[in-house]
């Protein structure tokens, strides 16, 4: 069985209601949580157990994925002078083992795979997940605030011109280009690790 659409989403700042909207607008059946820490201090209603329960009365399963497919890894040979490295944490087991279970839900019921940045392009959800389930054959599309869908094909052109990565070079394959982008974005927005900035590659030593 091939998988459904997965969509992906942002709590943000979201009123608690609009966020439910926004899932029901998209007949989300599941929401997987990839936030690894899934609690808000300015936003309450989206802790963990605060959210599982209003997911309930409103009929959406809440799936807790953050420790296999969040962005805050505990192992420093996750980390490159300090900054997580998304393809070493996707090249991971507990990341492969993740990803398959968000696959097979997705075989049978709408998901969507939330984290807590209102824009995809600044979240780990894009760059590191979405970015897989594509590689997976997996079509993805990112809801936005006002409640319209982004295909991830756009999303990337929008990620290529925030770079300054062209659409086409001779001198590039279009997967080169890519993960150019992937690559570029990911040095502006990938999580750092205080305890581990300046530190010497692990895989260098």
């Amino acid at each position: 069985m091939s998988p459904r659409e997965v969509l992906s989403i942002g709590h943000s700042n979201h009123a608690l209601e609009l966020f439910l909207q926004l899932l029901a607008q998209h007949q989300v059946a599941v929401l997987a949580d990839v936030r690894s820490v899934p609690y808000s201090r300015r936003n309450p209603a989206y802790n963990k157990e605060a959210l599982d329960a209003s997911l309930k009365l409103a009929n959406i399963a809440y799936l807790f994925m953050g420790k296999e497919l969040g962005a805050k890894s505990s192992d420093p040979e996750h980390y490159i002078e300090g900054r997580v490295s998304y393809p070493r944490l996707a090249a991971t087991a507990l990341f492969q083992d993740g990803l398959a279970r968000v696959i097979e839900r997705s075989q049978t019921q709408r998901l969507a795979i939330m984290c807590a940045e209102k824009e995809p392009l600044e979240c780990h959800r894009t760059l590191l997940v979405t970015r897989a389930l594509v590689e997976h054959g997996v079509a993805v599309a990112h809801i936005h605030a006002d409640g319209h869908l982004e295909p991830h094909d756009d999303l990337m052109r929008r990620m290529r011109a925030r770079n300054g990565v062209p659409e086409s070079d001779l001198l590039k394959s279009q997967d080169e280009l890519r993960d150019e982008a992937y690559a570029l974005q990911s040095q502006r927005i990938a999580y750092v690790r205080p305890d581990l900035a300046g530190a010497p590659d692990p895989e260098r030593r």
